[in-house]
Order: C-alpha cells, then sequence, then structure tokens
C-alpha cells in the first residue's frame, strides 16, 4: 500500500496553465470538461503588488466527504493507492458529491459537446471514455499509475507512471510521489520546506501538499 500525494510549489509557479492543457489533451476531455484549474490572486499593496497562481484539482482526500453522500457507491477511494475514483457504470448523476466537496473540484458533463463540428484527432482517442450525465474529476491519472506499478515502475519518478500534468510542468512546480515512503521525492521535499494544505478545518486530509513562497534569505540558502 502507499499514498501517493502530489506537492505544488508556488513559489515556481509561473501561472502558464500547461498543467490544465495537458490534462485536457491527455484526458480526451471536451469543453466543459476541467479537472484542473489555476486561480490567480493578486498579493500585496500599491505599488508593491504580484501576481500568485495556485493549481486546483480534486485533492484526492483520505477522509473524503464525496464518497459518503453518493447513494450508489461510485465515488470511492482506492485504499491501496490513497486515490478518490468515480465509477462512470454507477453514476447516476445526482451532484451530491459535487455538493458536498468543499473544494469545488468536480465537473458534471451535460451532454456531448466540442469546440469544433467533430472532436479533434486527439478528442477521439478518448472521448468515448466521458459518459454523459455523470461527474468527472482528477484522479491522479490513475491509469497511468496502475500501468507503470505492472511495469515495476515508480510513480513521481518513472515518467510512463506519473500524471500527465506532472510531466508537463515547464517550471518544475508539480512532484508526485508516495508519502508513506521516507525516501521519495515527495518525502523530501515536505521535510525540507514544510507545506500547507487547503481547508485543514475540514478533516479531510488533502492529497495535496502547497509549498510557500520564500523570503529572500530562505531562497538564497537553497
Amino acid at each position: 500500500m502507499a499514498r501517493y500525494v502530489m506537492v505544488v510549489d508556488l513559489e515556481k509557479c509561473t501561472g502558464c496553465q500547461t498543467c490544465v492543457v495537458a490534462c485536457k489533451m491527455w484526458n480526451g476531455l471536451g469543453p466543459g470538461i476541467q479537472r484542473v484549474t489555476v486561480v490567480e490572486k493578486e498579493e500585496g499593496e500599491y505599488p508593491n503588488v504580484r501576481r500568485a497562481y495556485i493549481p486546483k484539482r480534486c485533492m484526492n482526500c483520505k477522509d473524503p466527504q464525496c464518497t459518503k453522500v453518493c447513494p450508489t457507491g461510485a465515488t470511492k477511494r482506492d485504499d491501496e493507492k490513497s486515490v478518490v475514483t468515480v465509477d462512470k457504470d454507477k453514476c447516476m448523476g445526482c451532484r451530491y458529491c459535487m455538493m458536498a466537496c468543499p473544494y469545488n473540484a468536480r465537473t458534471f458533463y451535460k451532454h456531448e459537446q466540442w469546440y469544433h463540428e467533430e472532436p479533434s484527432a486527439w478528442e477521439k482517442k478518448r472521448y468515448k471514455e466521458h459518459t454523459e450525465g455523470v461527474v468527472d474529476k482528477c484522479d491522479f491519472c490513475i491509469s497511468r499509475i496502475d500501468s507503470g506499478l505492472k511495469k515495476a515502475l515508480t510513480p513521481g519518478v518513472d515518467p510512463d507512471a506519473t500524471p500527465m500534468c506532472v510531466l508537463s510542468c515547464i517550471a518544475d512546480a508539480l512532484h508526485f510521489g508516495d508519502i508513506d515512503d521516507p525516501e521519495s521525492n515527495v518525502s523530501k521535499i515536505i521535510e525540507a520546506r514544510g507545506g500547507f494544505r487547503l481547508l485543514p478545518e475540514m478533516e479531510t486530509d488533502p492529497s495535496i501538499y502547497y509549498l510557500p513562497k520564500r523570503t529572500g534569505n530562505e531562497a538564497d540558502k537553497s
């Protein structure tokens, strides 16, 4: 068993949206379906104002609220990998999970639609995986993790076993790995720099850690 987590370095994130595009392309997501978003906000006071970027996606919580309200059991947690998934054959589209999620991290796929008259070449390869009338969310590219583990690859280290958004990040702001392994990349990063998680008061134990921006002195030591 492992607990896979993602570490987001807010100091490095440039808000380029590459992770958003890579996710949509790899998963063949059509209009209206988005698993990754980048929230922009301003910090400081005039004239010393700067823009900050916060990548967000499903937190794949250890104690998720969404699984508790799903009437069909479609939303469930894979305890071996600590990833929350949606069984689209069981999802009835009630959207209770969307209301229960404190991170607003889910999308409802209303009906099949595309930017053009028909799906792009890339969308055609994956769009049939998306069922109308069900909920969609980030699952840490669990199909890539599963495929990689069968080949004895290490998620977060070997590209073929790592989420596509992590691979695509041009600023090296995203990291992925098993936090239960003290020698993993994410464990070492968190040990060195700490990190925080969103809405800790909800007690959902989310699997995404954010590294805050360091002061000038702290950055000089690294």
